[in-house]
């Protein structure tokens, strides 16, 4: 029987910036464009304050230790049909991203490194 391979996962840096996000902001969520501001770097935000639609999919909703409620993780429907044999590892980095995530002031950007899954 085989087991199912997460989709998104955070590295125990990105969790533990996740941790103090949610402390400060509130339930979070994630979206990873295709090419905006950051290139395709993961944005956090506060849960709802960017809209989704059908130009999105919901990848995962991820449980973070300390966290009450799990952090949506979205990607952009055309930036998926390029990644959907990838699995997303959110980490975190020192330096400062040009977009609008909740992690800017803190002076790290989170990044999106990738591993090719079988199908």
């Amino acid at each position: 029987m085989s087991e199912e391979i997460p989709r998104v996962e955070f590295t125990a840096e990105a969790a533990d910036l996740v941790r103090r996000l949610r402390d400060r902001h509130g339930p979070l969520m994630f979206h990873q464009s295709g090419g905006c501001c950051d290139g395709s770097a993961p944005m956090c935000y506060p849960a709802g304050e960017f809209r989704t639609g059908d130009a999105d999919v919901l990848l995962a909703e991820l449980a973070v230790d300390g966290v009450a409620e799990p952090v949506t993780f979205w990607m952009s429907r055309s930036q998926y049909a390029l990644w959907s044999h990838t699995r997303l590892i959110v980490d975190v980095v020192e330096g400062r991203g040009s977009g609008f995530s909740l992690e800017a002031p803190e002076g790290v950007r989170f990044l999106t490194r990738s591993r090719v899954i079988g199908t």
